[in-house]
């Protein structure tokens, strides 16, 4: 089944304010330790997201854009990811491995995730999906842009594109 995203990341110098809000206002889920491994494909995004808590096949189609943006994404979950990840990298190979530590907070149909990535930094993405409620994407929009204002995101703060892209491009730097 597909679902719809909106969406946004930006880089967070000091997430302790958004972090208290959201133990204050949310629902913590716990700190995950993630590997996702993103494989090559000629459309899309595919990536394994293996962790303590999360263990998912994931596809998805988003454009590039700074900001809320669109993405449809459809979501397995993975009883056993070594085996998967064994086959899918025989058959399409490694594009590239993203880990990062995850704080996962939910606050009704929207996750928020407070992320360190190994070689980039700190980051705060915000979710607001369909996936948990029957909402359209006018009002999935206005959810993620009142908490944008909320944890005060910049303009320039926004990422426009996906760890894997801000990890590949700093490997050519």
């Amino acid at each position: 089944m597909s679902f719809l995203n909106i969406e946004i990341k930006a880089a967070c110098q000091d997430a302790d304010p958004i972090r208290n809000f959201l133990l204050r206002n949310g629902d913590f889920r716990g700190t995950d330790l993630q590997t996702d491994t993103y494989f090559n494909v000629q459309n899309g995004r595919l990536k394994l997201r293996e962790g303590a808590i999360e263990n998912n096949l994931i596809y998805y189609e988003r454009n590039d854009q700074a900001g809320p943006k669109s993405s449809r994404f459809h979501l397995v979950s993975v009883a056993d990811p070594p085996v998967l990840k064994e086959v899918l990298t025989r058959s399409l190979g490694i594009k590239v491995i993203v880990k990062k530590q995850r704080s996962i907070f939910f606050i009704e149909n929207i996750k928020f995730h407070i992320d360190e990535v190994e070689g980039l930094g700190q980051f705060i993405e915000i979710e607001a999906s369909n996936k948990y409620a029957d909402l359209s994407e006018q009002r999935l929009q206005i959810q993620c842009d009142h908490y944008r204002k909320e944890f005060h995101i910049r303009d320039e703060d926004l990422i426009a594109v996906s760890y894997s892209d801000l990890l590949l491009a700093s490997f050519t730097k």
